[in-house]
């Protein structure tokens, strides 16, 4: 095998044992690919693509199927459009790994004390027509569809998968004790929905009717909010592209 081969399985292996992956397992691996390469006559990176992201999809990175698991915690927390990605990141450096989110769009997280990874997140609107795009750009980076919300897609990562040993947590800090993190848009949104909802509850009681439009109102106002975060991430996303393109067309 040449240098770049034993550099690549190198980072393969340190990135597979950060993320708690026993050394047996990695050697039975590492030898069952380098046969492969022996037979297919290609470079690992070829054949697998970069090997921080190619670690991530071999499935060693959460407990093997099977493995009991009663010691995780379980933690539901949300945040505003405003906050999530920030909020993510902070929990995502303290182990919490998003499996799902459920049906009011609060993040239902996991954090197993023998798997203590870090995890990254990121969101990406997926309405439009941009789904497919979107997976076929993340996915052999490595990113897996948690969840969705609305025209939101969000995606996570073990930072093994790209920090190597730096990925894992040597201890876990304390559970949050919250569960609603807003950001200071956020909470001006939450003060006005408040107002409105106690001026709709004191026409109610003055006995002139609860009027049905305010409330389609605010669902209204509330839709062209979230329409209009998520235009103005499609366009930085074009932006960032055309950019991209440019680069390389230069370079």
């Amino acid at each position: 095998m040449t240098e770049d081969s034993d550099r690549y399985f190198a980072t393969l292996t340190d990135t597979l044992r950060a993320s708690g992956v026993p050394d047996e397992q990695i050697a039975a691996t590492v030898e069952d690919l380098r046969a492969h390469l022996a037979e297919s006559g290609t470079g690992p990176e070829e054949e697998f693509g970069p090997a921080a992201a190619f670690a991530a999809q071999l499935g060693g990175l959460v407990p093997p199927p099977g493995e009991p698991d009663d010691a995780a915690e379980s933690w539901t927390w949300t945040a505003d459009l405003f906050n999530d990605r920030r909020m993510l990141a902070v929990h995502g450096d303290q182990g919490w790994e998003v499996e799902s989110l459920d049906a009011i769009g609060r993040f239902v997280c996991r954090r197993a004390p023998g798997a203590a990874l870090r995890w990254e997140y990121r969101r990406e609107v997926l309405k439009g027509g941009r789904r497919e795009r979107v997976l076929g750009e993340l996915e052999p980076e490595g990113w897996e569809l948690c969840g969705e919300w609305m025209m939101y897609g969000y995606f996570k990562r073990p930072k093994a998968a790209t920090a190597g040993p730096e990925g894992g947590l040597e201890a876990l800090p304390a559970r949050p004790r919250g569960w609603l993190f807003l950001g200071a848009r956020g909470k001006v949104a939450l003060v006005i929905w408040v107002l409105a909802l106690l001026g709709m509850v004191g026409v109610s009681l003055t006995g002139l009717g609860l009027p049905g439009y305010t409330i389609a109102l605010l669902g209204v106002g509330w839709a062209i909010g979230a329409t209009y975060t998520a235009k103005l991430e499609t366009d930085k996303g074009h932006v960032h592209r055309d950019s991209e393109a440019a680069r390389r067309g230069e370079g």
